[in-house]
């Protein structure tokens, strides 16, 4: 507060402003419900606990920045609401100089429940990271076709079924309903989300993600170097691309 009035004095009335939106708040409809950055990929047997961001290297998407763009698309209902929005998958530059994938990316879902009316519990919030290939699950659903998707943060290890989340996506006469479960044992809590989606809606959902799948995956990265790299050039013969598919 003080760095910010040295900056720029601030009458009562902004004061009070600045306070209200730092503090912690409930969403209500029309607010922008901003993804955080501290989302974690995951996938089923990954943690889908939150994570500092902290690039390793070299980081092609930069989450700390003033200009980031929060556009979520969220479903809200009577009694719970959800958000879907890329994480974008980060970058390390090693030693030889390739750039991989450090941090892969996922399609976030981010469930609250009702509050009141036209208001959700954004602090309270579950998270589920879908994976490229629940992606592909989800994209691939036919109109009476259901998925069901796991996550456990402690899968193969001693501490399995400590914590668990289940996605659960079925078609009712109306459309589909999306719900979500949450257990943890370790704090003997039990958490529920249920929300009906229209047809239309879930097709906003399945042509986002379809849209979204090549940049959770970096590939978007491959396509932008390879045409920078290659403006202009040709291959001599068909043959050299083929070639490409057995070099060792």
């Amino acid at each position: 507060m003080l760095k910010l009035s040295r900056v720029l004095p601030l009458t009562s009335t902004s004061r009070h402003r600045l306070l209200e939106a730092l503090s912690p708040r409930k969403v209500e409809v029309g607010d922008c419900l901003r993804d955080r950055p501290e989302f974690t990929s995951s996938s089923a047997g990954i943690s889908t606990a939150a994570n500092s961001y902290a690039a390793k290297g070299i980081a092609l998407y930069k989450w700390y920045t003033s200009d980031r763009v929060f556009a979520p698309y969220t479903v809200y209902k009577g009694k719970a609401a959800f958000s879907l929005s890329p994480c974008l998958p980060t970058f390390t530059k090693l030693e030889s100089g390739s750039v991989v994938v450090d941090r892969r990316g996922t399609m976030m879902m981010n469930f609250m429940h009702s509050i009141g009316e036209r208001k959700y519990d954004w602090e309270k919030r579950q998270r589920f990271a879908l994976s490229a290939t629940e992606v592909g699950s989800l994209i691939t659903m036919g109109p009476q076709d259901s998925c069901e998707f796991f996550h456990d943060p402690s899968m193969l290890s001693s501490n399995a079924g400590q914590v668990r989340k289940s996605l659960s996506i079925k078609p009712n006469s109306n459309g589909y309903f999306v719900s979500l479960t949450v257990v943890n044992n370790l704090l003997n809590t039990k958490d529920q989300f249920s929300v009906p989606i229209t047809a239309a809606e879930f097709a906003v959902m399945k042509t986002a993600c379809s849209f979204a799948l090549p940049h959770i995956m970096g590939w978007d990265q491959i396509t932008k170097q390879q045409s920078r790299g290659t403006a202009g050039l040709q291959p001599k013969s068909g043959s050299q691309v083929l070639d490409l598919e057995w070099e060792k």
